[in-house]
């Protein structure tokens, strides 16, 4: 029986060209569940389209995932050509940012503050538009065309985004738009259940992960708490497999405990 159009699964990747986004693709091209697999990334992909499942097409579109226009015009021609997303992974954030990059000078160096005399105005803007303002505009759009039959919508967070659980302070950036971020996934959420009720909301905490993001962070971390990007990703997708949407919004570490808000 030959597959129409409305049987088809289709999937996004926001970030796909990170240490993490490049193992989401590659994982979940493995699956063979979905029949087209959109990737997004500032720049082209930085992965051969011909090392994937051959059972599922790979569409990569180079963009700026924080804009607002290009996000909507994106969306829009999904929309018109009738694709129900059931999963999308946004694998987005900033922690640092290296003094050599290309950025602005208000935010070359980047780094967590250990005090408050540390933070910059521009430096917390800069946190807050990677970090919180880019999941909010994809939040807003996603509605449009996610799969009402059942959907998982996956932001990236972190644990140290949680109010009830901080202890330590410092990292007031990072902490606060990961935060911004966890409230944003749980009053869409709300929405989400009026308009679309078999979606599932999730914030994700990797664990630290052996990537750029967490690299000049890793000497106190113990070796068997610093995960390889197979792995966190393994994770990941076993979670989504059991989601609830009644329960919808989650937020969940790599072993699927649940984190306090």
């Amino acid at each position: 029986m030959q597959q129409t159009d409305s049987d088809k699964k289709y999937a996004l990747v926001i970030g796909a060209n990170g240490g993490i986004g490049k193992e989401v693709v590659s994982q979940v091209s493995a699956q063979q569940r979905f029949d087209t697999i959109y990737t997004l990334s500032r720049g082209e992909a930085a992965y051969n389209i011909s090392d994937f499942s051959a059972h599922t097409k790979l569409i990569h579109k180079a963009m700026d995932t924080a804009d607002e226009a290009a996000v909507k015009s994106f969306i829009d021609e999904l929309k018109d050509n009738g694709v129900k997303l059931s999963l999308v992974i946004c694998t987005t954030g900033i922690l640092h940012q290296e003094a050599n990059t290309q950025s602005t000078p208000e935010v070359v160096g980047l780094k967590p503050e250990k005090r408050l005399e540390d933070m910059h105005e521009m430096q917390l803007a800069e946190y807050f538009r990677i970090n919180s303002i880019l999941p909010a505009i994809w939040l807003q759009n996603l509605v449009k065309v996610v799969d009402k039959q059942g959907a998982n919508l996956v932001f990236f967070s972190a644990r140290v985004g949680s109010i009830s659980e901080n202890e330590l302070g410092g990292w007031y950036g990072y902490r606060a738009s990961k935060a911004a971020l966890n409230m944003l996934v749980k009053t869409a959420a709300v929405e989400y259940k009026r308009r679309a009720p078999n979606v599932s909301l999730m914030c994700y905490h990797p664990g630290t992960v052996d990537t750029g993001l967490s690299k000049p962070f890793q000497a106190n971390v113990k070796p068997e708490k610093l995960f390889t990007p197979q792995f966190t990703v393994e994770q990941l997708l076993s979670i989504c497999a059991d989601l609830n949407p009644e329960q919808s919004p989650f937020y969940l570490d790599w072993k699927g405990e649940a984190i306090a808000w």
